[in-house]
This record gives C-alpha cells, sequence and structure tokens, in this order.
C-alpha cells in the first residue's frame, strides 16, 4: 500500500534476509574482508557470530551472491536442532544427496563421491550452516568430520557457521579442540553505528526509487538509532511501520515524533502479552488493582483502539487504490 502511495517500486525494508539489499557498512565492510580471506583459503571454517537480526545472513548470502555458479557448489542448512546423525543428512540432503534408507557409512561414501565429482569439475564444495549456537557438541564434531576429506592433497569442503553470540561460548569447549584448529576467519557482526544507520536506511530505500518521498528529518534519523540500537532487522521492523504510517496519515514527511510514536505501539504490540500489573479475579480473570494499573490499562486500550482505527483506514485506502486503477484500466 504504501509502496504505491511514495511511488517506490517495491517494499525496502522487509525482513526477509535478501542479498539485494545489502549494506557495507564499516562493520560490515571489516566482515567481508575476513569472509573473503577465508574464502580464498579454500578450506576449514570460517565464523560469523552476532546478535538476532544483525545481518548475518544477509552477509553471507551477498558473497554466496558474487560467486561463480560455474565455480562453486553451495549447500545451505537452516534447521540445526537436530542429532548429530539428522545433521549429517540434512548436508548431504543440502548437496542434494539422496540420504533416506542408506547407512551412514554409504552417506558418507556418496558424499566423498560427490566432492571428488564437484573438485573433477574445478568445482569448490561450500557449506553454509545458519543457527549454529543450536548445534550440539556431537553434530558440530560431525561437520569437522567432513573437513577430513582429501582430493589431490587438497580439501574439496569448506564450511561457514554463522550463529549468536552464545556459539563464542559453544566453540570453547574442550571437545572443540581440533575444530578451533581449523578456523581461518571469525568475526563477531556488531551492530551499525548512527551515521551507517542512516545511510543503511537511505540505501535501501534508493534500491526501491525513492525520491526523499517520504523525506526523513535529523530527528527522525536520530531516533530510529535510538530505538533500534543499530540493529538492521530492528530497523526494517520500525521503519515498515513508518512508512505504513505516513501512509495512513497521508505525510510526506517522518519526523521524530512519529517515529517515537511507532516506536512506543510497536513495544505495546510485543509486550500486551506479556503485561500484567494485574491481578486475578473472580473466575480467573484480571482486573485492575490500583489506580496506576487502570490508568495503564485505559492506555494500553486507547492505543488498540487507535490501530484498529488505523487499520480500517488501511483498508479503505486500499480499496480505493484498486478501485482507481481499475477505472484508469477500463478508460
Amino acid at each position: 500500500m504504501y509502496a504505491e502511495f511514495y511511488n517506490l517500486t517495491g517494499l525496502p525494508f522487509q525482513l526477509t534476509p535478501d542479498s539485494r539489499f545489502f549494506f557495507e557498512s564499516s562493520v560490515h565492510s571489516k566482515a567481508m574482508a575476513h569472509l573473503t580471506y577465508g574464502l580464498n583459503q579454500a578450506e576449514g571454517f570460517i565464523v560469523i557470530t552476532g546478535d538476532v537480526g544483525a545481518g548475518k545472513t544477509t552477509l553471507v548470502e551477498h558473497l554466496c551472491s558474487s560467486l561463480d555458479p560455474q565455480r562453486y557448489t553451495i549447500a545451505r542448512m537452516l534447521s540445526t536442532q537436530t542429532s548429530a546423525d539428522d545433521t549429517l543428512r540434512l548436508v548431504a540432503n543440502g548437496f542434494g544427496i539422496q540420504s533416506e534408507g542408506i547407512s551412514k557409512a554409504e552417506l558418507l561414501r556418496r558424499f566423498e563421491d560427490m566432492l571428488i565429482a564437484n573438485f573433477n569439475d574445478g568445482r569448490r564444495s561450500l557449506l553454509v550452516i545458519d543457527e549454529a549456537q543450536n548445534l550440539t557438541i556431537p553434530a558440530i564434531e560431525e561437520l569437522r568430520m567432513l573437513s577430513n576429506f582429501v582430493v589431490n592433497h587438497m580439501p574439496p569442503l569448506q564450511s561457514f557457521l554463522l550463529g549468536q553470540p552464545q556459539f563464542r561460548t559453544t566453540m570453547a569447549h574442550p571437545d572443540l579442540e581440533q575444530l578451533r584448529q581449523r578456523v581461518l576467519a571469525s568475526f563477531h557482526l556488531g551492530p551499525l553505528t548512527e551515521t551507517d544507520t542512516r545511510a543503511y536506511i537511505e540505501h535501501r530505500l534508493s534500491l526501491v526509487g525513492w525520491q526523499n518521498d517520504p523525506r526523513f528529518t535529523e530527528g527522525a534519523f536520530w531516533q530510529i538509532y535510538r530505538e533500534t540500537g543499530g540493529v538492521p532487522r530492528k530497523i526494517n521492523a520500525l521503519c515498515s511501520r513508518l512508512m505504513l504510517f505516513g501512509f495512513l496519515e497521508e505525510t510526506h514527511v517522518v519526523d521524530e515524533q512519529a517515529v517515537q510514536q511507532v516506536a512506543d505501539e510497536l513495544k505495546t504490540e510485543l509486550g500486551d502479552a506479556g503485561a500484567s500489573g494485574a491481578e486475578a479475579g473472580p473466575g480467573g480473570s484480571k482486573s485492575p488493582a490500583g489506580g496506576d494499573e487502570l490508568d495503564q490499562f485505559d492506555q494500553r486500550l486507547s492505543r488498540i483502539e487507535q490501530k484498529m482505527d488505523r487499520n480500517d483506514q488501511a483498508i479503505k485506502r486500499a480499496l480505493a487504490l484498486i478501485a482507481s486503477r481499475m477505472d484508469k484500466d477500463t478508460e
């Protein structure tokens, strides 16, 4: 809806990782340098950690999208809460190897055959493991064992491990000493700076034809950074709602007050399910216990009513846009 209102060619702040929107901030530039160095070594493991929403997946997807598909075979594993054997089978499936109904020994033989075939065809095999913090120690050891394969004195497989900060604690486990010795590059992806946050927002907008409509004020950029802490996914979530807010309010300026209002609404929505400043009443229902609680209850109710009203406005505006487009098509 807001894309048409602001004459944009697409949605700039989707939450799904998309390498087309990759922004090389100061921190992402350093991370990319580590990835490139590790990739050029053509062996071992590359570890990237970062908080939820820091952009780890987008970073690696950007790197992979720049690689020649004729020279690289890339497998991705997203589900990591599995046993060691299931992890091995998921990796095999990622490379197109059928793993059902065969023994582990046969699976490893097929995996080695695949690596040899790729190597002989001049192709390198890359394995990308996301959410690595969920891997068990035995599962990580299975991944390490895959790095033991050698073809013509060269390692045919290289792996990327992407995880949240707690994965660094996992890596320090005494049983993973051999894995640590095979880590060629490691980097922790931190949040964007205030300057990079503004550049990130403008970069994503520019990719969908933004012509400074809506215009973001200096205060808006600062408030966005303050509310999100420079975490890309949080920036996307907030800015997406800001654009919808602007559409509903029919405004072409996003200022500090708008950012604050939308951020407060998001916090309320996320906190409503867990908000409890009320005591259980008869039959298990909850009722405000005092004046402060009653005020908070009224405020939450007011915000919900405002949100419902905006949703109604959004539907009406969307229907109007559709009707307008149909009228133009029939002319």
